[in-house]
């Protein structure tokens, strides 16, 4: 049986996180692996309503969904979650507790963002209806060594997805 792993996709809003994962996720279930996907819009409706956008806010929505993340890690299943996730340290926090962690930096440029912005969230960031907003006037911290780097401004879904999935072939988590 191949062992666990949380796949960490970070980037900025609009990136590609959620759109690379859940084509992953399937490609992972049809290969009848355990999969689970953790996204930042789910479960801000339920394990995390409570909490708002400040820092502190953000690193506990993280701190909550580290746990989770490593309870599923553990037990085998691959875990593919999708956050924003804008700070190194708890980023670094999340990879020291889980252990078995890679990092995936779903890289765009903020214009590109701006363009996918499908919800119109950047547009109420750039209007100041929305404060604290990651990329408008709240930093994201690019990580510094990421397992992978996919570069959705030019690479397809297809690339990107297959990118990731080489890696856990190839680091023996499928």
């Amino acid at each position: 049986m191949n062992k666990g792993v949380t796949v960490w996709f970070t980037g900025l809003p609009c990136s590609g996180k959620t759109t690379i994962a859940d084509k992953l996720a399937l490609i992972i279930k049809e290969k009848g692996k355990n999969v689970e996907r953790l996204d930042g819009d789910i479960v801000r409706k339920g394990l995390t309503r409570d909490l708002g956008f400040s820092k502190e806010d953000r690193d506990m929505n993280i701190e909550r969904v580290t746990f989770v993340a490593k309870l599923l890690t553990r037990n085998n299943v691959v875990v593919l979650a999708t956050f924003v996730s804008p700070y190194i340290a708890r980023r670094q926090k999340t990879r020291e507790e889980i252990g078995e962690y890679i990092e995936v930096y779903v890289k765009a440029s903020l214009e590109e963002c701006i363009k996918r912005d499908v919800k119109g969230m950047y547009k109420k960031a750039l209007a100041g209806e929305i404060k604290n907003f990651t990329g408008i006037d709240d930093p994201y911290e690019a990580p510094p060594s990421p397992e992978i780097i996919v570069d959705t401004d030019v690479e397809s879904v297809d690339e990107s997805v297959e990118k990731v999935l080489k890696y856990l072939e190839k680091n023996g988590f499928l």
